[in-house]
């Protein structure tokens, strides 16, 4: 008889093979599991699930309590068809779902001041890499994680074409960039090696070791450097992210469509693509972001409705 370890293992690798990353995901899961063998259960039931899923942190939101049975959800429904025993918890169970805060849209003026900030770094090589991954991230939108994970032979001088290899779901995509920003990756790349001539990694941007910066330190360092360039949040907002950058890049994009006449709609799947968004709809979710770009919508629909007859 198959455990329920070796069925939620069997799944992940199935789920995995075919792109998805899972790592949120896969932890939660096999945290289930384990929950799941603690009590002795032998099958998934919707009250199992739900006491597992609400024995989060005290004070946690209880939006997680959701997230944490979506999970058990999604595998009860796999296993269903391979145990008949098996209860999938009914999808209105816990309605209560995390709502997308507006995010901080960073004024160039900001922006500048992050990579004066960034510049000002003790440690040279630390000041090069903070300025010019700020200034990459604030001109193309690319994930953190996608920037850090670039190689120098992902760098194409020639076209000025940037290829992300470490995308979402492991999907790659090229990432066409202007002149300028390929001059200033150009200058990075000549005073990397002087900074540092010995690299263990083929990566592009490299810590004073020789090895691949990393992502996941990366946003405590701009939080430092984002305090240190006097950047607050606004009115009932939260502290500006670096994940911010992608964020104004979009909206930024958006509102110049929109003040040119640009016809959006049309725009938006090529936008889609040079994010490396998943689904579309994570590119529409910008449409409501911000009320600037909302007043112009706003102000495009009204100029169509009164045409109509």
């Amino acid at each position: 008889m198959t455990s329920l370890r070796e069925h939620a293992e069997d799944y992940l690798a199935m789920r995995r093979n075919l792109g998805f990353t899972l790592e949120g995901h896969g932890r939660m899961l096999m945290n289930f599991i384990s929950y799941l063998e603690e009590v002795g259960a032998t099958t998934v039931t919707t009250d199992l699930a739900v006491a597992w899923a609400t024995r989060a942190a005290p004070g946690a939101n209880p939006a997680s309590w959701n997230k944490r049975l979506t999970v058990a959800r999604i595998f009860a429904r796999h296993l269903h068809a391979l145990e008949p025993a098996t209860e999938i918890p009914p999808p209105d169970l816990m309605p209560l779902r995390y709502r997308r805060i507006t995010p901080h849209l960073f004024a160039l003026d900001e922006i500048v001041a992050l990579m004066a900030a960034a510049a000002a770094l003790g440690q040279p090589l630390r000041a090069l890499n903070y300025s010019t991954l700020i200034g990459l991230l604030a001109v193309t939108g690319m994930r953190i994680g996608e920037a850090c994970g670039l190689d120098r032979a992902d760098v194409d001088w020639d076209t000025g074409v940037l290829t992300v290899r470490a995308g979402k779901l492991g999907k790659a995509r090229e990432v066409p960039v202007h002149p300028s920003t390929n001059e200033a990756l150009h200058r990075y790349d000549q005073q990397r090696d002087e900074l540092q001539p010995v690299a263990r990694s083929p990566a592009f941007f490299i810590n004073s070791r020789g090895n691949r910066l990393d992502a996941h330190h990366v946003p405590e360092t701009f939080a430092r450097l984002r305090d240190a360039a006097g950047i607050r949040p606004a009115a009932g907002g939260r502290k500006p992210r670096i994940h911010d950058l992608r964020h104004t890049f979009c909206l930024a994009t958006m509102l110049d469509w929109y003040r040119t006449g640009t016809d959006v709609q049309a725009q938006l799947p090529l936008l889609s693509t040079y994010l490396g968004h998943v689904d579309p709809v994570s590119t529409y979710w910008y449409l409501q972001a911000a009320p600037e770009l909302l007043a112009l919508a706003a102000g495009r629909l009204d100029a169509f409705l009164g045409d109509l007859p």
